[in-house]
């Protein structure tokens, strides 16, 4: 069984997904960040993969794709770094693109890759629902792979059951119309919606996305789905840190506490 099945099946609530850029911020970074992820007590870690125009990420995230660009990083690269991941890492593991480097690569080779090294699951922001179903949905289940879409307060009832339909693993709650990283904390409206969203009953997991960022705001959002996603604040965290292992274990620690 796929890993995101699995743990959705064994955990309910308070699942937490963790982002970072894949070659940020140092090249050789990716596997020591994943590993320090799993033994902190995060629940998925979600890669990036960095791109030159990120249209979804805002100014943190944008910033970390151009520097593990410059250092270096591509999709072959990184596909290298995940080599032997699944000696060291047995948390679910989802990949976070857009589809021209994918496409470039060819998407039956990228989802066979990707089933080779143990991924999980993909979530491609650039990606029409149209799309994947009429070209892309029956290479994806060959190879195992979850696909998950992104819904926001702006997406309407009909969207969302369609998305939930054609779904699986989970479905990505942005929390608002906006980029990643742009605001802190969570308002009435956005809670107004997460309550909308909680009551249609959909039948996958929901993780809130965008604007998570500690303790308070993940405890937050996890009232009102299965879990949440922090990306843009822990990117500032590996970014200023001196010493990656101790401080990603202290920062998710203070999350999850």
């Amino acid at each position: 069984m796929n890993r995101i099945d699995q743990l959705f099946q064994r955990k309910k609530e308070r699942v937490l997904s963790i982002y970072f850029t894949a070659g940020f911020p140092n090249l050789e970074d990716t596997l020591p960040i994943m590993e320090a992820i799993e033994a902190a007590g995060a629940d998925i870690i979600e890669i990036g993969v960095p791109y030159s125009d990120p249209i979804a990420d805002g100014p943190t995230i944008q910033d970390s794709n151009m520097i593990a660009l410059n250092n270096g990083m591509s999709l072959k690269k990184l596909f290298e770094q995940l080599q032997d991941m699944r000696k060291t890492v047995t948390l679910p593991v989802v990949l976070m693109g857009y589809l021209n480097p994918i496409i470039q690569y060819g998407m039956e080779n990228f989802c066979k890759k990707c089933q080779d090294l143990g991924i999980d699951g993909l979530i491609l922001p650039d990606l029409p629902m149209q799309q994947y179903l009429d070209e892309y949905k029956g290479i994806f289940d060959k190879y195992g792979l979850r696909n998950t879409f992104l819904i926001s307060p702006q997406t309407s009832e009909k969207r969302i059951r369609e998305i939930d339909e054609y779904s699986n693993g989970f479905i990505y709650m942005v929390s608002a119309h906006a980029i990643t990283g742009a605001r802190t904390g969570i308002s009435v409206e956005q809670k107004s919606y997460f309550q909308r969203v909680q009551a249609m009953g959909l039948k996958n997991p929901r993780l809130i996305g965008f604007g998570i960022s500690d303790a308070e705001t993940f405890s937050t959002a996890s009232q009102y789905s299965n879990g949440a996603i922090i990306g843009s604040a822990f990117i500032k965290k590996i970014k200023e840190s001196k010493d990656l292992k101790a401080d990603i274990m202290a920062y998710i620690r203070s999350v999850i506490a």
